[in-house]
């Protein structure tokens, strides 16, 4: 009697769903656009819808990289460093002062970097910034509109979303963002989107430049201090990066060292210059309440130099060290103001030294992959990355929210193709990340879904 082989199992049609390119796209722009108006959905709907929204797209999330196993390795699945940081983060949770709250502090940045892990998965780097450009269009659109409502048509506060109605004086303004500083940081992220969709011809150039003309002047009024550092920082990367990308290839290595030197003398200069830079800023007020705060951290850094007062994130400022601070300046922080002292208070030195291993390995791998391909789209990641960890020196966005997802998402994306993880998916003949970046030295074509 003759057996009769069985049929090959087909995908539910769930399955070809989840791991479909459509969904793919419109799982990133939900992800993104949810993050990225996180303070409008919590102060409209609550803290616990945001909440419910980000579990309810962890779970997807979840589904989407199961349909996808076959795509995927597992070793090259999230950064080394970024496991070693969140699980010293995890860690410190047994030594804070308010455990419960530690512990969901840290499954908040955990989520978010599984969001952010399961996007660098599904979407390669144009379609990640083309999706990351559409969210932005919409929400500083968004952003103008409420301003021209609050400021020139109603002439009030819209004091639930924080908007003091400033626009018709030209500022400052703070769209849906909560605050100007934000606002501003995001715009700048905004151009260096917009400028990136430009070259790479893959919006219309009307769009383009609309996009770029909103996102200026969104930056410009919100008068906030920290875009034109912002702005001249990556500025200075631009055309670090153009230089490198135009020499030939075997002056390419000298160039970079000296780049990088270059680098650590403007840091050391603008250091002991810093006071003089901010007084032509003219934010002498805002760094020196900046000072003050950053002072008094370090008085109880000192305390714990190595292990800090455990991962909060954003502080709870009725919990301790938290609101021993905030006593002793008479004010109400809710941050650090300064993602690199944060670090420093909540997780001591060895979680800086990790901190600054995860963020420099990913600048490093992105910007020697951006000076070696030709298409102008890899210079976004390392440009990008050059924005957050400036900013990060005024404020603390990149270690919560919006700041801590894209992060993420750039250190997946600079690990995908500058990685020991590349060689293993080569040798056993793996399908690596299941996204295919085209040849170094190769450009991209111009127009991208």
């Amino acid at each position: 009697m003759t057996s009769v082989p069985r049929r090959a199992s087909q995908p539910s049609w769930l399955s070809t769903l989840l791991a479909s390119a459509s969904f793919a796209r419109a799982y990133t722009l939900v992800v993104l656009g949810a993050v990225f108006s996180s303070f409008a959905i919590e102060r409209i709907a609550g803290r616990i819808t945001y909440v419910t929204i980000l579990a309810s797209l962890c779970l997807l999330g979840v589904g989407v990289l199961i349909s996808r196993r076959q795509e995927i390795t597992f070793v090259r699945l999230v950064p080394s460093t970024l496991l070693i940081f969140l699980g010293w983060a995890l860690v410190s949770i047994f030594w804070s002062f308010d455990v419960p709250s530690s512990f969901w502090g840290w499954i908040s940045a955990a989520a978010l970097a599984f969001l952010a892990v399961v996007i660098g998965h599904v979407r390669d780097t144009l379609q990640t910034a083309r999706a990351l450009g559409d969210v932005l269009r919409v929400l500083l659109g968004i952003s103008l509109g409420v301003e021209v409502l609050s400021g020139v048509l109603l002439d009030t506060p819209i004091r639930f979303l924080g908007v003091q109605g400033n626009l018709a004086q030209l500022g400052p303004i703070q769209g849906i963002f909560g605050t100007r500083n934000l606002l501003g940081f995001v715009a700048v992220l905004a151009l260096i989107t917009f400028l990136i969709e430009y070259r790479t011809q893959s919006v219309r150039p009307g769009t383009a430049f609309a996009s770029v003309l909103l996102a200026g002047g969104m930056a410009t009024l919100s008068d906030s201090p920290t875009v034109l550092v912002l702005a001249f920082g990556v500025g200075a990367a631009v055309a670090a990066l153009a230089l490198v990308r135009h020499a030939r290839p075997e002056n390419r290595a000298p160039l970079q060292w000296g780049l990088g030197a270059l680098v650590v003398v403007a840091a050391v200069v603008g250091y002991a210059q810093r006071y003089a830079i901010i007084a032509w800023l003219g934010a002498g007020t805002d760094f020196s309440m900046r000072v003050n705060l950053w002072l008094k951290m370090l008085e109880f850094v000192r305390v714990r130099p190595v292990q800090g007062w455990g991962w909060f994130g954003p502080w709870n400022q009725e919990k301790y060290p938290f609101n021993g601070i905030n006593f002793v300046l008479g004010s109400s922080h809710a941050t650090g103001l300064n993602a690199y002292y944060d670090v420093l208070l909540q997780l001591g030195w060895l979680g800086l030294i990790l901190f600054l291993a995860f963020a420099g390995v990913a600048l490093v791998r992105s910007w020697l992959d951006a000076s070696e391909r030709r298409s102008v789209i890899y210079a976004w990641t390392p440009l990008m990355l050059v924005a957050l960890l400036v900013d990060s020196m005024f404020e603390s966005f990149t270690l919560t929210g919006l700041g801590w997802l894209l992060l993420v998402i750039l250190a997946v994306r600079a690990g995908q193709s500058r990685s020991w993880r590349e060689r293993i998916g080569r040798d056993d003949g793996g399908p690596g990340d299941g996204i295919t970046e085209l040849p170094r030295d190769q450009g991209l074509p111009g127009r991208a879904g």
